[in-house]
């Protein structure tokens, strides 16, 4: 069963990492998950005080991740209509990944210029609510991978150090 929960972990923890780039997977709860699977296990000793501060740092990044992006968007003159146009860009970068990683920076700006650009008739106006857009998703992003990130380090540093526990025929 140990071994179980540490591959669902695991799986987590990748989900995660992706969630923290895809708008539509929500990335630190999910690696959340994987810390809490691992701490499920009987190798590893129960550490509910870390469960809990970790799982409050992922619910303040997703609710960061909502207030940041709406923030770039306000402060550079931005409207709804560049933050829609930025994860439009972002999905598009997915399905089109002509670019790679590149894309990945180049679609969702180039989303939030036609959102902004579709709600707002000056282009110099338009071209800097779509940077505001464009700067709030990627802080956004970062920091949701820098969670993710993080918590795969937690997750690995306990996989690692209880290792003859969850790996017994490895002794």
């Amino acid at each position: 069963m140990d071994l179980t929960l540490l591959f669902l972990g695991l799986l987590c923890m990748l989900i995660g990492i992706l969630g923290s780039i895809l708008p539509v997977l929500p990335g630190p709860p999910v690696s959340w998950l994987g810390l809490l699977l691992l701490q499920l296990t009987s190798a590893v000793p129960d550490q509910w005080w870390f469960l809990g501060i970790t799982a409050a740092i992922a619910l303040v990044v997703v609710a960061l991740d909502y207030w940041i992006p709406a923030l770039g968007t306000k402060k550079f003159g931005g409207s709804r209509a560049g933050m829609v146009g930025t994860t439009i860009g972002l999905l598009a970068a997915l399905v089109f990944p002509v670019l790679g990683l590149v894309g990945i920076i180049i679609w969702p700006f180039l989303g939030a210029l036609v959102g902004e650009l579709v709600n707002k008739a000056d282009h110099r106006q338009a071209l800097k609510a779509a940077f505001g857009s464009f700067v709030g998703f990627l802080t956004g992003t970062f920091l949701k991978f820098v969670v993710a990130m993080v918590y795969l380090g937690f997750f690995l540093s306990d996989a690692w150090e209880y290792r003859e526990a969850l790996f017994p025929w490895f002794n």
